[in-house]
């Protein structure tokens, strides 16, 4: 399968994962869309491109899975879209370096949706930990393997 375009779920991504993201679509001329319903800054490439959607809920993440070829690869924290990736034959990355995938995506949309109805119940449950440099190096080594795969 042929990975041909990385599409990113930018609003949420972190600096430093796109700073990784933008070496990598120079290293190995792969096509690289950052989607977004805000202005984001993009080096000058001719693989890097931005893509604003309009604001609402899950517009990004709609543009995005309409766009998506089967083998594309997503980068995104949020599980509902990993799930929808992977459905249509995409490959879906966090920027931890956890690859979602068909054998553990309804585990984690299980876990979302439990601690979704921890929160609305009004249990505080805390948000992820900040982005750590193993989390960084994670990230980093998942992405050299799907692109040097591909």
């Amino acid at each position: 399968m042929a990975l041909t375009t990385i599409w990113v779920d930018a609003d949420a991504c972190p600096i430093v994962i796109k700073d990784i993201l933008f070496r990598a679509a120079e290293r190995t001329e792969t096509q690289t869309t950052l989607v977004a319903n805000q202005a984001i800054r993009i080096p000058p490439s001719r693989y890097i491109s931005f893509l604003r959607v309009t604001q609402g809920f899950d517009v990004a993440d709609n543009e995005i899975v309409k766009r998506l070829q089967a083998g594309d690869l997503v980068i995104t924290a949020d599980i509902p879209l990993a799930a929808d990736v992977i459905e249509k034959g995409g490959l879906a990355l966090n920027p931890r370096g956890e690859l979602y995938t068909q054998e553990n995506i309804k585990e984690r949309l299980t876990m979302r949706d439990f601690m979704e109805t921890m929160r609305s119940s009004g249990i505080q449950t805390g948000g992820p930990p900040p982005l750590n440099k193993s989390d960084r190096q994670a990230f980093a080594n998942q992405l050299d393997k799907l692109l040097s795969q591909a």
